[in-house]
């Protein structure tokens, strides 16, 4: 039986370095080294819906039941904003998950750091709304959510560590480009929020003020 999807907000990797071979270069570093296709970074995880909604019903005892914070959670992904496109770089390998991940720590512009610090605000008042308390408790307390720490770190997660050590280790600067952010898994959410089964199995961008 497979897992329910988890929910993010990520930007897709459109390009690593001048061509397929830079990011080849990275498999002398880590193990198990991941499809280019694929690769994001993660703006904002929200996980597993049905996870996160069950947290919050949780935390409130019951005063927001796990439907209702799983529609206005849906309502909510729809009605962000995008981010476009944008370059970065990254110059080193960083262990991730526990030591578990390798992946590349990313120089993102100001305003893409800025655009993330939005996110979260936004995912304030969406706990506020659903009578949430202590809302910085239960983002760094919920199972779905997965917070470790309340410092995001902009990462693409690239394979497994060769080595035992902590890192970080320094690679040679990679020029990346990023497309504009969508929702993960979108066609897995219930059409408008109301249970009535997932969407259709397109996987289109999320756009400003209704439609992420």
């Amino acid at each position: 039986m497979q897992s329910a999807p988890r929910i993010t907000v990520e930007a897709p990797v459109l390009a690593v370095g001048s061509g397929p071979s830079d990011y080849e270069e990275l498999g002398s570093h880590v193990d198990a080294l991941r499809r280019q296709r694929g690769l994001h970074l993660t703006l904002l995880h929200i996980g597993v819906l049905a996870d996160f909604a069950q947290d919050v019903a949780d935390w409130t005892r019951g005063f927001t039941t796990a439907g209702e914070a799983a529609d206005a959670t849906v309502a909510w992904l729809e009605g962000l904003p995008v981010l476009g496109g944008f370059s970065a770089s990254s110059g080193r390998l960083v262990l991730l998950g526990g030591g578990r991940v390798s992946g590349l720590e990313v120089d993102v512009p100001r305003h893409v750091r800025d655009f993330q610090v939005t996110l979260v605000k936004a995912l304030h008042e969406l706990l506020e709304g659903l009578l949430v308390d202590n809302v910085d408790d239960f983002i760094l307390g919920s199972r779905a959510l997965g917070y470790r720490y309340p410092r995001w770190t902009p990462h693409i997660a690239v394979g497994r560590p060769k080595a035992r050590e902590r890192g970080p280790w320094e690679i040679e600067p990679l020029a990346l480009e990023f497309g504009a952010s969508r929702i993960r898994n979108r066609q897995f959410l219930p059409a408008g929020g109301s249970g009535e089964g997932p969407r259709g199995q397109g996987t289109a961008t999320p756009g400003a003020g209704g439609g992420q």
